[in-house]
């Protein structure tokens, strides 16, 4: 591995990028192969060892995966797909780490697990991410990303706008731009390329984010648009939209992974600030600007590991991805990604 020169009066030193052992990956079902991708590929070039235990409905994925890295030439052992539970190899002693992307539920029983075996563990989990409208932002670019920002993936994906925050000036165009957007998106057969919303994933996924959207309905939020039941093959969910959704509303600090937008209007800036904070997640946001370094300043004062100016969420190999609070710990891609699992070894030779 590389060495990086430390600099010491007391004398020569540097530290060495050194492999650490097997890392364990427990990885999701929306995205089944990049998931897998974008931490193997950077745990195979230090020289870790990787063992996969995929999401249960997303078993061939898995297996595919561990086939496509012996073909392309990759050492038998690189990558091991095994269809066990997480807990079956985290306290083997090869074992040096594990990573995860999932839920909070699923992060915690990793977690604990990682800690007792007092192996290192990254997290990335679920979001509930804001999409903050300033009021200096440019609304025909605007209305042109925020449906795409939510339905994507069928709204499965954690760093998905879901919260819209919008100035009280904006916030009727806002609404009637995103309900015209959502009655408009074709729902339909994933494979074809006119489709905007695919099925959700499991019969089990589409009734979670129904039992969440009646709640949200009985506590006393406002059905813009959606709701209706799709007649299909696979289980759909009609995009939706929520407003008026209440501090005391069940779902105000819960992740809907699916096409359901909730959109909140605010007075001031610093209202759009305290709300957009006021979660118990901190993966991404969105801030929408035509000053950038408004943006930048408002970017400053969010509680999370992203933020996205006049776009929306993306994920690129040279940027870090990640967040804080119950969203998670540590970072993949970029060069942190790089480091995630390396043992950063010291080398010094003190001055004579």
């Amino acid at each position: 591995m590389a060495s990086v020169p430390v600099e010491s009066p007391a004398g020569r030193a540097y530290y060495a990028k050194q492999s650490t052992g097997v890392i364990v990956a427990v990885e999701p079902w929306n995205f089944p192969l990049y998931q897998v991708v974008r931490v193997f590929a950077p745990n195979f070039i230090v020289g870790n060892p990787m063992i996969l235990k995929h999401a249960s409905i997303c078993a061939t994925s898995a297996q595919k995966f561990a086939d496509l890295t012996l073909d392309a030439g990759a050492p038998k052992g690189a990558l091991t797909n095994l269809f066990i539970s997480y807990d079956q190899v985290i306290h083997d002693p090869r074992v040096a780490g594990v990573c995860l992307t999932g839920s909070e539920r699923g992060g915690a029983a990793v977690a604990k697990e990682a800690g007792a075996a007092l192996k290192k563990s990254t997290l990335e989990l679920g979001g509930n991410d804001a999409f903050i409208v300033l009021d200096d932002a440019d609304f025909d670019e605007v209305k042109k990303v925020s449906p795409g920002a939510r339905l994507y993936n069928a709204g499965q994906v954690c760093t998905s706008s879901k919260r819209f925050i919008v100035m009280a000036d904006k916030y009727d165009d806002f609404v009637e731009n995103l309900k015209n957007a959502f009655s408009k998106a074709k729902i339909g057969d994933p494979m074809d390329p006119e489709t905007v919303v695919a099925p959700l994933s499991s019969k089990n996924a589409q009734e979670k984010l129904q039992k969440q959207v009646d709640s949200a309905i009985a506590g006393g939020a406002t059905l813009v648009y959606g709701n209706e039941p799709i007649n299909g093959e696979g289980f759909f969910f009609q995009p939706t939209i929520l407003t008026n959704i209440s501090k005391d509303n069940p779902v105000y600090n819960q992740e809907m992974f699916g096409p359901v937008a909730v959109v909140y209007k605010v007075d001031s800036e610093q209202e759009a600030i305290d709300l957009a904070n006021d979660s118990s997640y901190g993966l991404g946001n969105t801030i929408f600007s035509s000053n950038c370094e408004h943006a930048q300043a408002v970017a400053e004062k969010i509680e999370t590991g992203m933020s996205f100016i006049n776009s929306g969420w993306t994920s690129l190999p040279e940027l870090p991805f990640g967040g804080v609070k119950n969203s998670g710990y540590g970072r993949e891609l970029s060069e942190l990604g790089f480091d995630a699992f390396v043992n950063q070894h010291l080398v010094f030779e003190p001055n004579n």
